[in-house]
């Protein structure tokens, strides 16, 4: 089997969505899982590091990724049963979560769990609960040491109540470790609260990530990397629920990105009509999961037929 050339690590959780006032569905979820199955959906060749539940609902999430055509090859079939998240839509569309985690697989890494990368690998993508909350140093010194071979991804996406223990610390030790660290601005409000999230980025970026990414919703998103600063607008449409959309995003980038030969090293040499056209690629894929409900994003033909459009301008 060819190797895949970016692989994902982190939690594949499910998320109980509402239906009806009192109804839930069980989906598969989990920021990177999301993320993995959306690089997928787009014609990334993608591998997925998870610790499934031993329970139905970790085969659930399991047969979603092979479905989705996400290689499962590495994943741990753990003791512990899967995490839960119970989610919540407000009229907007937006997502709020409850998660049930005491216990449970995502987090118990170890490092025998933790494979050597194969050599075709460009790019490894992490972050969200799994990394925030893991019971060890074995998955961020995995990830430290996989950097020394392949561009380090990572997204925070921190959720209020299941923040690391020092969140400004650990979000220092990521932004020394990683390439490309996205973030949202209510990620950056509970680190920072009441701080600019555009003056953060800026100092952020000169710390160690060649690129940062923030996302703003409705206000779209905007990159910093060397000198440079782009925006984007967000493209507007009907709104379902926003569940999966960042991860969409961070799924549209790395797979634009890979799509123009940057992924597989540090990223010194990015110029802005890389850095431009994945991130007008990325707002877009996020648009396009927000029509319809839960972590769903589109397929390459799906984006190709949609009417999303987004580009990337400059500010400086």
């Amino acid at each position: 089997m060819q190797a895949p050339s970016i692989a994902v690590v982190g939690e594949a959780l499910i998320d109980l969505v509402p239906t009806s006032p009192t109804t839930y569905a069980a989906r598969p979820g989990g920021g990177p899982a999301n993320t993995a199955i959306a690089l997928a959906r787009l014609g990334s060749s993608v591998t997925m590091l998870a610790r499934f539940g031993a329970d139905s609902f970790g085969q659930l999430v399991r047969e979603h990724l092979i479905g989705n055509g996400v290689d499962v090859e590495h994943a741990v079939r753990a003791e512990e049963p899967s995490s839960i998240a119970i989610v919540t839509r407000a009229t907007d569309g937006g997502a709020s979560y409850r998660f049930l985690v005491d216990g449970t697989a995502d987090w118990r890494w170890a490092a025998s769990e933790l494979p050597s990368l194969p050599a075709a690998v460009a790019a490894v993508h992490s972050g969200s609960l799994a990394l925030a909350l893991a019971d060890s140093p074995a998955l961020e010194s995995w990830l430290a040491a996989a950097r020394s071979t392949a561009t380090l991804s990572i997204d925070p996406n921190l959720r209020p109540g299941l923040l690391p223990a020092d969140a400004q610390g650990a979000v220092q030790r990521w932004l020394h470790i990683g390439d490309i660290v996205k973030v949202s601005v209510e990620d950056i409000a509970l680190i920072y609260p009441g701080v600019d999230p555009w003056e953060t980025a800026r100092q952020w970026q000169k710390s160690g990530p060649a690129l940062v990414i923030v996302t703003a919703g409705a206000d779209g998103a905007r990159a910093f990397f060397g000198d440079h600063e782009l925006a984007a607008d967000a493209v507007k449409v009907s709104v379902v629920d926003t569940i999966g959309a960042g991860d969409a995003f961070t799924a549209g980038l790395l797979h634009a990105l890979a799509a123009r030969g940057r992924l597989g090293g540090r990223l010194d040499h990015l110029d802005e009509a890389d850095v431009g056209a994945a991130l007008g690629y990325a707002v877009n894929v996020a648009a396009l999961t927000c029509t319809r409900p839960g972590a769903d994003p589109p397929t390459a033909t799906e984006l190709s037929a949609g009417r999303a459009t987004s580009r990337a301008v400059s500010r400086r």
